[in-house]
């Protein structure tokens, strides 16, 4: 390997600056909130070890090999720091137990004649998802303003972040293929960093691999050696750690626009053009009018083997998609829509601490849902969002309205694992927050404005809600007449400051951001009533009692609805079961073969009814099911089910003929949930989602 290069710092854009207490500047909120600024204290992070706030990362560069047959990564990191206060004795990243630190040294640029010292370090134990690396620094670097290359050497081995797949676990089976998935925290385990979202930085990677390997990154521009078998890639606007992302395989692509492309393993990258053709680049056009020019250049998709252990992931520049989903048209036009949706709310502009994910997912759902509004109608956008409510409520009828989980602020208590608060609240009460600022302004076409606004004011930044709120009074004075009291608390230093605030007249931010239970307010969806009422019909003829109207049933023709009507359907039978035999083989007798032919979203919703109602006449479909799809938001949700019934030796005996198909992290998973008690090892890899609402959740990590 060459040394590590040095590498010329860029600009950082970071946690954006506070606003405090004073008046508005009507017609200029960016004015207002700036002459209000005050220099904020860093955002507290309890899942970060790191002293971010201690530094300012100006850039980052990566150089590492990938060992197939070892399943490691080894090289470097390579940071550019500049102390932010005088006497720093100390530099923490979050790091992890699998990460094996072989040397740490120092150098400063502007001594280019000196080489570099080496430092001291040691690790400290932080939470079950990370540790602590210590980092002794040199008395030369203890001067505010100094900046600092501190390259770390390192070897990756079997961490949360990234998933070595062998070939015959890829969809082609024609070699082996690794990818890394960062959110929330696991890309301490790629690579030392700040691991928070606070944190923003540019960064280049060289990745050396064999030969007939070919790599992404969520990157602006990227270049091959062929002779060195070297990767370049170049992010040129500062992200987050956990939207660094790679992917090495067996790929190859096709330009479906004149800034996008899909990749694929050769097996299924036809399928994937043709279903996702030029839309694409509509898609795009549709959000750029809505909220501005699309800031990241390209806008890549890869599509990834059913191992992917979520849907969809929003890395910029390359959105990792799993592969199963190219069953569904439907549902791959909402989890593509939403993460090109990110790229404004969630990757340009950022939440700075995990206790407000909803900043990025509630506001990229309302996005996904104005661009299918202006793209395929009101009326399939209302339908889309009657299927998530559904399932928000279905939620909170299993937690209580009282649960704190269903907060959209949440405190996130020292040592959890701040994946677990990726839920359907995130999504669908921050969405149903958003809609409800949007009424507030009076007419959605002013709040599209607003949004692209608060994009320009704040892009390539991380921000908290009093930001969002502060910047939606300034932009929309007429709103209130009184919000003095809510006023008084803009200074506040910490985000959890705004719900402690009395309550406007009118907007009762409190009750939204840390009130339990159901949204305080949802959207009209009275527009997707002629694709709703059928369902609603149809649910009420089969869950009326012991006089079923098959004369009535026979009406419906559901092979002529979409596949957001059939779902809807299944969901809402699902709530009714255990249903009764007689009803169960109704049911199956008039609709089993057409499921047949449909995708893996209906299937799985139907087989879920057939283990939840005991009925063996559908086993067969449920085994052939299990031995088709390995991917985690297909199988957990019917292992849940027969775990925790009579059919629990069916999955015993299911999970034994198709456990070598599995990858071993979703293997482990589903030994806990079949062998309770057994030593089953628990999972090292991947985010502590909560699985059975994986299929509900657009989740983008």
């Amino acid at each position: 390997m060459a040394d590590p290069p040095h590498r010329t710092p860029t600009s950082l854009c970071c946690c954006r600056k506070s606003p405090s207490a004073g008046g508005r500047c009507v017609g200029d909120p960016g004015a207002a909130r700036r002459a209000r600024g005050s220099q904020r204290c860093p955002p507290v992070d309890v899942a970060s070890a790191s002293n971010f706030g201690r530094f300012q990362l100006r850039h980052f560069h990566l150089d590492l090999r990938l060992n197939f047959a070892m399943k490691e990564m080894t090289g470097w990191l390579v940071l550019d720091l500049v102390p932010l206060q005088p006497g720093v004795h100390t530099l923490v990243l979050d790091s992890h137990p699998s990460l094996l630190i072989h040397a740490i040294d120092c150098k400063l640029p502007a001594s280019p004649q000196e080489q570099p010292a080496s430092l001291t370090y040691h690790v400290d134990p932080f939470a079950e998802y990370g540790s602590a690396l210590n980092i002794g620094l040199p008395d030369a670097a203890l001067k505010a303003g100094t900046l600092l290359q501190v390259t770390v050497r390192y070897t990756t081995t079997d961490g949360p972040a990234i998933w070595w797949l062998d070939s015959e676990l890829t969809c082609g089976q024609g070699g082996p293929l690794v990818f890394t998935q960062g959110h929330s925290v696991c890309n301490r385990s790629f690579f030392p960093c700040f691991d928070t979202p606070a944190v923003k930085s540019t960064y280049t990677a060289s990745i050396r691999v064999p030969e007939g390997v070919t790599v992404l990154m969520s990157a602006c521009r990227s270049s091959y050696s062929k002779q060195d078998r070297v990767f370049q890639f170049s992010m040129d606007f500062p992200v987050p750690s956990y939207l660094v992302a790679l992917v090495a395989g067996e790929l190859q692509h096709v330009d479906v626009g004149p800034r996008s492309r899909v990749w694929a393993e050769p097996c299924l990258l036809s399928c994937a053009v043709k279903k996702l053709g030029g839309s694409v680049e509509r898609w795009l056009g549709v959000a750029e009018d809505l909220f501005g020019a699309y800031l990241w250049g390209r806008c890549d998709i890869v599509f990834l083997p059913p191992s992917f252990p979520i849907v969809a992931m929003e890395n910029p520049c390359l959105t990792f998609i799993i592969a199963s989903i190219l069953e569904s048209r439907d549902f791959l036009l909402i989890d593509v829509v939403h993460e090109i949706a990110h790229g404004w709310f969630g990757n340009a502009v950022t939440n700075a601490t995990w206790e407000e994910m909803w900043l990025s997912e509630g506001l990229a759902t309302y996005a996904q849902r104005r661009i299918t509004a202006e793209a395929y109608g009101e009326a399939f956008t209302c339908l889309e969002s009657v299927v998530r409510l559904d399932a928000l409520h279905r939620q909170l009828r299993l937690l209580g309205d009282n649960n704190p989980v269903s907060r959209l602020q949440v405190k996130l208590e020292p040592g959890v694992n701040p994946s677990t608060l990726m839920n359907l609240f995130t999504y669908e009460k921050g969405f149903c927050f958003v809609s409800y600022l949007s009424k507030l302004c009076g007419d959605v076409r002013r709040f599209d404005c607003f949004l692209r606004d608060y994009i320009s004011e704040f892009k390539f930044q991380s921000v908290l809600a009093q930001d969002l709120i502060d910047y939606f009074l300034d932009y929309f004075p007429d709103v209130t007449q009184v919000e003095g009291a809510f006023r008084d608390c803009a200074a506040s230093r910490f985000p959890r400051d705004i719900t402690s605030c009395p309550a406007s007249p009118g907007l009762d931010f409190q009750r939204w951001l840390n009130g339990c239970g159901p949204p305080p307010y949802e959207p009209d969806l009275s527009a997707g009533g002629a694709l709703t009422g059928p369902v609603q019909d149809l649910c009420r003829l089969w869950t009326s009692g012991d006089h079923l109207d098959l004369q009535a049933v026979a009406t419906f023709d559901l092979s002529t609805w979409s596949t957001f009507q059939i779902v809807l359907f299944l969901d809402r039978m699902l709530d009714h079961a255990p249903l009764l035999p007689e009803v169960m083989s109704r049911l199956s007798n008039r609709y089993a073969l057409l499921f047949d032919g449909l995708n893996a979203e209906v299937q799985v919703r139907w087989l879920q009814t057939v283990v939840r109602s005991v009925f063996y006449p559908d086993l067969p479909r449920l085994r052939a099911f299990l031995r088709k799809h390995t991917s985690r938001m297909y199988t957990v949700p019917l292992y849940e089910e027969l775990a925790g019934g009579p059919m629990k030796g069916v999955g015993v005996e299911i999970f034994q003929q198709t456990q070598r198909r599995l990858h071993p992290n979703l293997r482990r998973s589903l030994q806990q949930l079949l062998f309770q008690g057994a030593s089953a090892p628990p999972a090292q890899n991947g985010p502590a989602l909560a699985v059975t609402s994986l299929r509900d959740v657009n989740v983008s990590a």
